[in-house]
């Protein structure tokens, strides 16, 4: 049986709810067709290449101080936003180009 409890954030769990998942961390893990058992080497393959795909290189930039201001006030994760607009530019040549 599944059971869906949804939180907002800042919710705390109600009493139920917690017991729900302290019976449920008790119970065998069952595999299917959405949560298949893998070998540990197929395991060892898939971190391989989620680590792959989330290699993220740090580099330095100069902005102008107008320009953070505005990316710092989109809030946390500002900076994520601003990779998305590099790459998002980057990929339609026609943004680029007003740029330069």
């Amino acid at each position: 049986m599944k059971i869906t409890s949804i939180l907002k954030p800042g919710d705390k769990p109600a009493r139920e709810q917690l017991e729900r998942i302290e019976r449920a961390a008790g119970m065998p893990i069952t595999a299917d067709e959405d949560s298949p058992v893998y070998s540990p080497e197929q395991l060892a393959y898939l971190c391989a290449e989620a680590r792959k795909r989330n290699l993220k290189q740090t580099v330095g930039i100069r902005l102008s101080q107008k320009t953070i201001e505005q990316y710092k006030a989109l809030g946390k994760g500002y900076t994520g936003v601003m990779a998305s607009v590099l790459e998002y530019s980057i990929a339609h040549p026609e943004i680029l180009k007003k740029a330069l």
